[in-house]
């Protein structure tokens, strides 16, 4: 009987409601603000609750009230559409004034290729005698079951796998560029989307075990992938609720427009030539550092403190890489914590948390400052408080 809720299509049906509650939300803020991030994740979540939901209605009894359904020449695997979605979305946010361009529409040719046959295979089959009498038409079971989905077995992963690790690329470029920039990068390193990218592979990962499982050795019915689909459907509400919820639009307007040096590798190729750096811009940055004390704007940034220096970012970006030997965040997060140091040898921290103190130094937050305290002294705030007091 059709809708049956038990304990296996419950929890799936409360998952998907809240996933295309939030598709709902992102799709309607695209329309409002034209942020195309949005429109990329709500379509994210879009495909992942289509997939839950021919799962949900399966065990909710629909297959076995209706049994001439022909939900199967719509169950396509959306690993091939979610796959570029997602790497298009992590480019979107971390990529400064980005446009969709009509080339990356090629990033969807093997998604569009397949809804195009499954219809025209639909459509063939339809107008064949005692099709409404039937699940599966003649083109479906002899083509697209005997050969077909054999083939795209052996597309599919390597597809996904590729997409992956390009995503993956992108993110921790994205993460090396911003150290160059920021000094506090808390609020720009973006660590769910890092969290969302492992739970994609490991739903991928535990997909491809489930598939090898089911062909080789043993056949897995709709209990046994129950779990893979309530995984899949966790993962899309935790992306759904952190997406909506953090701010990406500052990333958009984050102006990289060349690509400073990174320490010890020579940067090929650059289309902006970069003086030499000379001791008068070693000179002019310690002085901001040390006498202005540029380090305590917690916002401060490669383009604030090259207007500062009358330097173009180039430039700053070299004397601080080649004359310091360090890159722009670890430069004035150094200063920071000498100044939270001094700041402890004067007992400031009976009067102020230490916490309160890091934001009287620069840092703009807790996880930032211990994590760069811990790198540049090799203790946490509180261990080194209590060795200066013994």
């Amino acid at each position: 009987m059709f809708p049956d809720f038990n304990r296996w299509s419950l929890p799936l049906l409360i998952l998907v409601l809240q996933g295309l509650i939030f598709v709902v939300l992102l799709l309607s803020r695209y329309y409002r603000k034209r942020n195309i991030s949005d429109l990329f994740l709500g379509l994210i979540l879009l495909l992942t609750c289509y997939s839950q939901i021919c799962y949900t209605v399966g065990f909710m009894g629909w297959y076995n009230e209706f049994r001439t359904t022909k939900i199967n020449y719509f169950l396509i695997n959306i690993g091939i559409g979610l796959a570029p979605l997602i790497f298009l979305y992590v480019k979107s946010i971390t990529t400064s004034n980005f446009k969709f361009k009509k080339s990356y529409w090629w990033h969807f040719a093997l998604a569009f290729a397949v809804i195009i046959y499954r219809f025209a295979i639909y459509t063939y089959d339809a107008f064949q005698p005692g099709f409404d009498d039937t699940q599966n038409g003649i083109l479906k079971i002899e083509l697209d079951e005997t050969y077909v989905q054999s083939i795209m077995s052996y597309i599919e992963a390597p597809f996904i796998l590729v997409y992956l690790a390009f995503t993956f690329q992108l993110f921790y470029n994205y993460r090396k560029k911003i150290i160059q920039y920021f000094s506090n990068t808390y609020k720009l390193e973006l660590n769910w989307i890092l969290s969302f990218l492992i739970l994609f592979s490991l739903s991928f990962l535990y997909g491809v075990i489930q598939d090898i499982i089911g062909a080789r050795f043993i056949d897995l019915g709709y209990q046994q992938r129950w779990w893979l689909n309530l995984f899949v459907a966790l993962v899309t509400l935790y992306v759904g609720i952190k997406g909506y919820f953090t701010d990406t639009t500052k990333l958009n307007k984050l102006d990289f427009t060349f690509t400073p040096k990174t320490i010890g590798i020579p940067e090929a190729n650059t289309d902006i030539e970069v003086k030499s750096i000379s001791n008068e811009d070693i000179d002019t940055v310690k002085t901001l550092m040390e006498n202005e004390k540029a380090y305590l704007n917690s916002d401060l940034n490669l383009s604030d403190l090259a207007k500062m220096a009358k330097m173009s970012r180039a430039q700053l970006s070299e004397t601080i890489n080649s004359g310091f030997n360090k890159n722009f965040n670890d430069f004035v997060n150094e200063y920071r914590v000498n100044a939270f140091k001094k700041m402890l040898s004067e007992e400031k921290h009976k009067q102020l948390s230490l916490l309160g103190i890091a934001e009287e130094c620069g840092f703009n937050s807790k996880a930032t400052f211990n994590r760069v305290f811990k790198k540049i002294t090799n203790s946490s705030p509180t261990e080194y408080l209590k060795s200066q007091s013994t």
